[in-house]
């Protein structure tokens, strides 16, 4: 990334998703939207699919899918809303999926995501279960279109999350396979990979045309919760969970949708938003004072990790 300025937007904490594509046409632009039947994908989805986008709900629960493409076009009068099976944590899953689409491809939004899994699980291929499903499964999937999404220029938008400042990537155990198992630790690892994904995408795929940034949506109450909802946790911890600045999914989605179709982003890859701004370093003195973490860590935008990361995630995958 060459250019260092810092890209502000109208946009903030406030916005929701349809303020930030208004007067937006994304007539002839397709787009998947994986985890696209719940939370915010849903409203992702939604947003993108009333700026005109045709619209792919790449979901586990086809048939919960179908629900939701239903009331998206109900809503807002686009019909060109399909759903398609997707497992991210099944390789052959992903496979199929890809292996099915045909055309160009504009814009890639790797939404699905899960967040601290009680207990330590482990794909049949021996990947830890975060790590697999929110970033490995997205990086398989990018790979296998990366032809479609090179034929008129797509965009690759990473979900990651305020939680890649739990953890850097661990690559000398990834797995957990000789650390004890932390849940938090784990899905800090798996944002911090997102991260770093879309900072070497964008590098080694700028010359494609392609463009990749990652973001963090903010604090929402979704199905994303369920893990920790049912937790046994402290006192001051469930505090803090009860007294979190939540964002209705409509706001949520806002950052996600500005790297996927605004203007306002043409070009720009490699680089990491929230509050529909690109984010600032985050500051370790004053996050203590902040009932909601904010910036991006060095270690999710490092060059090198990114550059491991990425020939790690090959070699997982056998690329």
């Amino acid at each position: 990334m060459t250019d260092t300025t810092r890209l502000t937007t109208p946009f903030d904490r406030e916005s929701t998703a349809d303020e930030v594509l208004a007067g937006i046409d994304l007539t002839g632009k397709r787009a998947v939207v994986t985890g696209g039947a719940s939370g915010i994908g849903i409203e992702t989805a939604r947003s993108l699919a009333r700026a005109g986008a045709e619209v792919t709900l790449a979901v586990r629960n086809t048939e919960a899918g179908r629900k939701v493409a239903a009331d998206i076009t109900a809503t807002t009068g686009n019909p060109k809303v399909g759903v398609a099976a997707l497992e991210l944590t099944d390789r052959s899953s992903v496979a199929s999926f890809a292996d099915a689409w045909s055309g160009p491809l504009h814009i890639l939004l790797n939404n699905a995501g899960v967040m601290a899994v009680p207990e330590l699980r482990h794909t049949p291929e021996g990947v830890e279960y975060q790590f697999a499903t929110n970033h490995l499964g997205h990086f398989q999937l990018a790979h296998a279109l990366h032809a479609a999404l090179a034929t008129e220029g797509g965009r690759i938008v990473a979900v990651s999350s305020n939680g890649h400042l739990l953890a850097p990537v661990d690559f000398d155990d990834i797995d957990f396979d000789r650390r004890a198992y932390d849940p938090w630790l784990a899905y800090g690892q798996s944002k911090s990979a997102v991260t770093l994904f879309a900072v070497e995408a964008f590098r080694r795929w700028a010359d494609d045309g392609i463009t990749a940034n990652a973001l963090n949506p903010g604090g929402i109450r979704t199905p994303l919760q369920r893990h920790q909802q049912n937790m046994d946790v402290d006192p001051a911890t469930q505090a803090i969970f009860d007294n979190y600045p939540w964002r209705t999914a409509e706001q949520g989605a806002a950052t996600s949708v500005l790297l996927a179709g605004s203007p306002l982003v043409d070009g720009v890859g490699g680089r990491y938003f929230e509050n529909s701004n690109e984010a600032l370093p985050h500051d370790h003195a004053t996050a203590a004072d902040s009932p909601e973490p904010s910036g991006v860590a060095p270690h999710a935008l490092d060059d090198e990790s990114a550059t491991r990361l990425w020939e790690v995630s090959r070699r997982m995958l056998a690329l």
